[in-house]
């Protein structure tokens, strides 16, 4: 008799607990309901993630449905105080002055080492906030782009059969007894390595390589080919221009690949030991 109470006692309890861990239909649906989801009656609510958004509805449930402040609220799930929240805007007009001070006694400074300094001056302003003003006075360091180049291919050094086939150009830099730095424009001919130019000042820009080739043209024949590096005056529209009237083609070596213009670098090798370092050179 005992045997059978407890059966019928642990039976029950089993039943009890199977049954309290069951829900209905229509309370699973409800717990299941998201937003953003739909619900067995196919209503859809879309999640709102942005407070202006919210006050945006609640305007439009009062002015077009005529309800209440606190049902609009209650409708978009708002609350109350945020609707009413009006942003008060802070005054920077201390933090634009010396930013600007800053960026006229120090115009290489960016903005993390200005923040720096104004927190060592005992300004505890937030660094977003130095940030967004910064940027608002577009005090942003320009940062100088490096120009794309065509794409350059490795051309083999052969040795031209002739002279005035191929020539090949390139700059050279030392200083004078007084420090003031200068440059110089080399030109050789391929097939002898004969230095056909030597030009010197303290600048030589795309048209002052124009005028000594020019020049050379005067009492040599035009080459068909000549062979340069990937400088900015060689590389400058001026003398592509040059060259397109002449009928002259521009072998440009790969950038850092000094070995695809050999001849000339060996003459620069002699031309510096044997003359720039050699003397003292003087105005």
């Amino acid at each position: 008799m005992e045997i059978k109470v407890q059966r019928h006692v642990s039976q029950r309890l089993e039943t009890t607990e199977r049954a309290g861990r069951r829900k209905s239909a229509a309370e699973t649906d409800v717990c299941k309901l998201e937003f953003g989801t739909c619900s067995a009656q196919g209503y859809y609510r879309k999640k709102t993630l942005k407070p202006e958004e919210q006050r945006d509805l609640v305007k439009y449930a009062i002015a077009e449905h005529e309800l209440s402040e606190r049902q609009a609220c209650r409708a978009v799930n708002l609350n109350r105080g945020t609707y009413r929240y009006q942003a008060s805007k802070t005054d920077d007009h201390e933090i634009e002055q010396e930013l600007q001070q800053l960026s006229e006694s120090q115009p290489r400074w960016g903005c993390r080492k200005m923040t720096d300094y104004l927190r060592n001056q005992g300004h505890h302003w937030n660094h977003k906030r130095i940030r967004r003003i910064y940027r608002g006075l577009a005090l942003n360091l320009h940062r100088k782009p490096k120009k794309r180049l065509a794409a350059r291919t490795a051309l083999a050094l052969g040795v031209p059969v002739q002279s005035n086939l191929t020539w090949s150009l390139d700059f050279m830099s030392d200083s004078l007894s007084n420090g003031r730095a200068i440059r110089t424009l080399n030109i050789i001919d391929d097939y002898n390595r004969e230095a056909l130019w030597i030009e010197v000042d303290h600048s030589l820009p795309a048209e002052r390589v124009v005028r000594v080739l020019e020049n050379l043209l005067l009492w040599r024949t035009a080459p068909k080919q000549i062979r340069m590096d990937n400088g900015p005056e060689f590389i400058s529209k001026r003398l592509e221009n040059w060259a397109k009237e002449k009928q002259i083609e521009m072998l440009h070596i790969q950038p850092g690949k000094p070995a695809q213009n050999a001849y000339i670098e060996r003459f620069n090798r002699t031309f510096r030991e044997d003359v720039l370092d050699a003397f003292l050179l003087r105005v």
